[in-house]
Protein backbone atom coordinates (compact mmCIF):
# COMPACT_ATOMS: atom_id res chain seq x y z
CA UNK A 1 0.00 0.00 0.00
CA UNK A 2 1.44 3.42 -0.70
CA UNK A 3 1.00 6.15 1.98
CA UNK A 4 0.70 10.09 -0.20
CA UNK A 5 0.51 13.28 1.99
CA UNK A 6 -2.10 15.56 1.36
CA UNK A 7 0.11 18.13 0.01
CA UNK A 8 1.01 15.31 -2.62
CA UNK A 9 -2.91 14.64 -3.44
CA UNK A 10 -3.75 18.34 -3.12
CA UNK A 11 -1.48 18.99 -5.88
CA UNK A 12 -2.10 15.90 -7.95
CA UNK A 13 -5.71 17.17 -7.71
CA UNK A 14 -4.66 20.63 -8.66
CA UNK A 15 -2.41 19.41 -12.11
CA UNK A 16 -4.05 16.33 -14.17
CA UNK A 17 -6.00 14.46 -11.35
CA UNK A 18 -4.10 11.37 -12.74
CA UNK A 19 -2.50 8.18 -11.26
CA UNK A 20 -1.33 6.14 -14.43
CA UNK A 21 -3.95 7.84 -16.55
CA UNK A 22 -6.83 7.13 -14.31
CA UNK A 23 -9.05 9.74 -12.56
CA UNK A 24 -8.70 8.07 -8.69
CA UNK A 25 -11.51 7.14 -6.53
CA UNK A 26 -11.35 9.29 -3.42
CA UNK A 27 -12.85 6.68 -1.00
CA UNK A 28 -14.22 8.59 2.23
CA UNK A 29 -14.56 5.76 4.59
CA UNK A 30 -15.59 7.87 7.66
CA UNK A 31 -19.46 8.16 8.96
CA UNK A 32 -21.94 10.31 7.47
CA UNK A 33 -22.05 12.28 9.97
CA UNK A 34 -18.49 13.22 9.82
CA UNK A 35 -18.82 13.38 6.19
CA UNK A 36 -21.09 15.88 6.96
CA UNK A 37 -18.91 18.38 8.65
CA UNK A 38 -16.13 17.99 6.17
CA UNK A 39 -14.52 16.11 2.81
CA UNK A 40 -12.64 16.82 -0.08
CA UNK A 41 -14.56 17.75 -2.97
CA UNK A 42 -14.94 14.71 -5.01
CA UNK A 43 -14.67 11.88 -2.32
CA UNK A 44 -17.01 9.20 -2.63
CA UNK A 45 -18.51 8.46 0.97
CA UNK A 46 -18.46 4.88 2.11
CA UNK A 47 -18.59 4.08 5.84
CA UNK A 48 -15.73 1.30 6.77
CA UNK A 49 -18.41 -1.12 8.26
CA UNK A 50 -20.15 -1.31 4.34
CA UNK A 51 -16.58 -1.39 2.60
CA UNK A 52 -16.90 -5.56 2.51
CA UNK A 53 -20.32 -5.95 1.21
CA UNK A 54 -19.88 -3.40 -1.74
CA UNK A 55 -16.31 -3.89 -3.05
CA UNK A 56 -17.48 -6.08 -6.10
CA UNK A 57 -19.08 -3.13 -7.41
CA UNK A 58 -15.70 -0.82 -7.67
CA UNK A 59 -13.07 -1.44 -10.18
CA UNK A 60 -9.59 -3.20 -8.53
CA UNK A 61 -7.58 -1.59 -11.46
CA UNK A 62 -8.51 1.90 -10.30
CA UNK A 63 -6.33 3.62 -8.38
CA UNK A 64 -7.79 4.48 -4.88
CA UNK A 65 -7.00 6.72 -2.46
CA UNK A 66 -8.66 6.20 0.97
CA UNK A 67 -9.61 8.65 3.36
CA UNK A 68 -10.62 8.93 6.78
CA UNK A 69 -9.98 10.89 9.88
CA UNK A 70 -6.47 10.58 10.98
CA UNK A 71 -5.28 7.68 8.63
CA UNK A 72 -6.02 4.53 10.73
CA UNK A 73 -9.68 3.17 9.26
CA UNK A 74 -8.20 4.33 6.16
CA UNK A 75 -5.36 2.24 6.33
CA UNK A 76 -7.05 -0.87 7.18
CA UNK A 77 -9.82 -0.36 4.27
CA UNK A 78 -6.54 0.52 2.33
CA UNK A 79 -4.58 -3.36 3.64
CA UNK A 80 -8.58 -5.13 2.87
CA UNK A 81 -8.95 -3.54 -0.64
CA UNK A 82 -5.34 -4.80 -1.40
CA UNK A 83 -6.34 -8.42 -0.17
CA UNK A 84 -9.26 -8.07 -2.42
CA UNK A 85 -6.87 -7.43 -5.25
CA UNK A 86 -7.01 -3.80 -5.51
CA UNK A 87 -3.50 -2.99 -7.82
CA UNK A 88 -3.02 0.95 -6.90
CA UNK A 89 -4.49 1.40 -3.00
CA UNK A 90 -3.03 4.71 -1.37
CA UNK A 91 -3.64 5.88 1.96
CA UNK A 92 -4.21 9.96 2.63
CA UNK A 93 -1.71 10.18 5.53
CA UNK A 94 -3.03 11.73 8.69
CA UNK A 95 -6.22 11.88 7.51
CA UNK A 96 -8.87 14.67 6.79
CA UNK A 97 -7.84 16.29 9.93
CA UNK A 98 -4.20 16.99 8.20
CA UNK A 99 -5.99 17.47 4.98
CA UNK A 100 -7.36 20.71 6.96
CA UNK A 101 -4.17 21.84 8.79
CA UNK A 102 -2.02 21.44 5.42
CA UNK A 103 -4.02 22.14 2.78
CA UNK A 104 -7.16 23.68 3.76
CA UNK A 105 -7.12 25.92 7.27
CA UNK A 106 -10.73 27.06 6.32
CA UNK A 107 -12.17 23.63 6.19
CA UNK A 108 -14.37 22.78 9.41
CA UNK A 109 -12.41 20.54 11.77
CA UNK A 110 -13.71 17.93 14.48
Amino acid sequence: MEQITPQSLNDLLDSDGQIDGQSPLLLDVREPWEHAICRIDGSQLLPMRQVPGTVADFDPARPTVVICHHGIRSQQVALFLELQGFRRVINLRGGIAAWASDVDPEMPTY
